[in-house]
């Protein structure tokens, strides 16, 4: 089950214990579509249009929880949805040892990318080569973003990123990203970040660019 039984009910907290579950085949497929359908009508229903589905934590990297995200997808109309794996060669090098870490716990979980493209393929929904910047999340810096940049392979990639403000509806929230969206905010928004781009050849879309060519 997605929820607990203390409390009436409520979402399980911590992705080790997540995963544990859904590599046990202990999570219920039916329960997580319906989550998943509540929360995309919601959105519609508030005027948002809905580009793509994607997951806190990346969940969806497990067949099970993707299987029930694919059905909740096709069922409300949506085409896409984020591929969480990336090219992780490109962040090798980097020397920050506190990443070092989380680049062998991303890694470890490359062997569920081809089962990822497999599904995706048969459900004919549209996604992006992969993903970059999962592993310098919360610690982006210019550096780090000129590095991933200029070492993006050919293809369409997202770039994952928590800008924003840090006010007093953030402080109110469990999260270890506070500081760094501030940072993220002005690196990506830079007249630097701009030309690094032109120069690179590199191209800005949105999920709706990439299932409007797919068709």
């Amino acid at each position: 089950s997605l929820v607990t039984r203390a409390n009436g009910g409520s979402f399980r907290y911590g992705l080790t214990a997540f995963a544990l579950r859904a590599l046990r085949h202990q999570l219920d497929p039916e329960e997580i579509e319906a989550e998943a359908t509540a929360q995309i009508r919601k959105l519609c229903a508030a005027g948002i249009a809905v580009t793509h589905l994607d997951t806190h934590k990346h969940t969806h990297i497990f067949p099970r929880v993707l299987e029930s995200l694919v059905r909740a997808a096709k069922n409300c109309g949506i085409r896409a949805i984020r591929n969480p794996f990336g090219p992780l060669g490109m962040m090798k090098v980097v020397d920050r040892p506190a990443l070092w870490m989380r680049w062998v716990k991303v890694a470890a979980l490359q062997g569920l990318a081809e089962k990822f493209r497999a599904l995706v393929k048969s459900a004919g929904m549209v996604t992006p080569d992969g993903t970059v910047g999962i592993i310098s999340t919360g610690a982006l810096d210019e550096r780090l973003f000129r590095l991933i940049i200029e070492r993006l392979p050919e293809g369409t990639w997202e770039l994952v990123c928590h800008p924003g403000y840090n006010d007093a509806d953030l402080l109110g929230v469990r999260t270890r990203l506070r500081d760094s969206r501030e940072r993220e905010l002005r690196i990506l928004t830079s007249g630097s970040s701009r030309d690094l781009i032109a120069r690179c050849g590199v191209e800005l879309i949105s999920y709706r660019d990439l299932v409007s060519v797919s068709q």
